[in-house]
């Protein structure tokens, strides 16, 4: 199967920037959604139905700056439990150790300084795709994992038994033998047997008269 182009979302409010990265991205393989200014890049971030798994954010821009940018999404991803994270790059000419740690600190994955070298630049950008492809396959993984335990369920609880005929009385009231009952609640099969002692008890005992009976048979006068 053919794999779908990334999809990246770069946000500049400088339009000769943007045209250079989605030259650059395209080249690579990659689908690219524009953002001029923070407002834009937000109105795509917002929607965890639609927004790239991986953006390219502009620190300095109009409305939202990219600082403020991760923030937000990463508050909005908290208070949706998204399973997937977008992975953010910060796109910067700051490159004092404060402010870099500044961006990191509100929720960046990473950074680059502009103007953006082409070749760090793709490096960059195929750590983010072998990122997000991972936590993709370790999310699928565990909504497959969620969905097998929701087809487990369990006996929990005082069950009312029969201590004769050990039929259950279930919710309803009535009585239901053991296997009916737990088939129900359970993803149990059941295989029937006969343990040892009621082969003694039961089995045997029928053996020997069908054995005295043919027997009997085989010794009558004819």
């Amino acid at each position: 199967m053919e794999e779908k182009p990334m999809r990246i979302l770069v946000a500049d409010d400088d339009p000769v920037s943007r045209r250079l990265l989605e030259v650059w991205l395209q080249k690579w393989g990659c689908e690219v959604v524009q953002a001029r200014d923070g407002a834009e890049a937000w109105a795509v971030l917002e929607n965890p139905n639609s927004r790239p798994p991986i953006a390219l954010l502009d620190w300095m821009m109009p409305e939202i700056d990219g600082v403020e940018l991760c923030r937000r999404l990463r508050r909005r991803e908290k208070e949706i439990g998204v399973s997937v994270p977008v992975y953010v790059v910060l796109v910067t000419a700051l490159v004092a150790k404060r402010q870099v740690a500044a961006g990191l600190d509100a929720g960046a994955d990473d950074y680059m300084t502009k103007p953006c070298d082409p070749e760090e630049l793709r490096a960059r950008v195929e750590v983010a795709r072998r990122f997000v492809k991972l936590e993709t396959a370790l999310a699928e993984r565990v909504r497959e994992l969620e969905e097998a335990a929701e087809h487990i369920r369990t006996l929990q609880g005082i069950l009312p038994i029969c201590m004769y005929c050990k039929r259950i009385r279930n919710d309803e009231q009535y009585w239901q033998q053991v296997e009916s009952y737990i088939s129900e609640r359970t993803e149990a099969l059941f295989s029937h047997s006969i343990c040892p002692e009621c082969y003694k008890k039961h089995v045997e005992p029928q053996l020997l008269e069908l054995e005295a009976q043919h027997q009997s048979t085989t010794d009558a006068p004819e």
